[in-house]
């Protein structure tokens, strides 16, 4: 029964460091949207990373991408900035590969 619970704590010990790693990844792929967002809106400085942190903060509002999307999309539209639904897109998901590689560069 011990190889068995060893095992069982193994599990859950490996789940619970996936998810931290899961977490971190997506809370600096937002930041790096933030980062860029800022950039289309005309932010630069604290200001630039002051909306960083909000978009990171947008994420606890829903499950999935979609409160994040909207925040950036809705920010870009008040301003007026030009940026098209597939352009964000694209932009977290090339910035989700970033914040992969940037992560897994630091753990190294």
């Amino acid at each position: 029964m011990t190889q068995f619970d060893n095992r069982e704590k193994a599990f859950e010990a490996k789940f619970a460091h996936d998810q931290e790693l899961a977490f971190k990844v997506m809370a600096r792929r937002n930041k790096l949207l933030g980062l860029w967002a800022a950039g289309e809106l005309g932010l630069t400085g604290d200001a630039a990373n002051d909306y960083a942190l909000q978009v990171i903060k947008a994420d606890f509002l829903d499950a999935g991408d979609e409160d994040v999307f909207r925040k950036v999309k809705a920010d870009l539209d008040a301003k007026q900035v030009d940026v098209t639904e597939h352009r964000i897109r694209k932009e977290m998901e090339d910035l989700m590969t970033e914040a992969k590689r940037q992560l897994m560069e630091e753990l190294s």
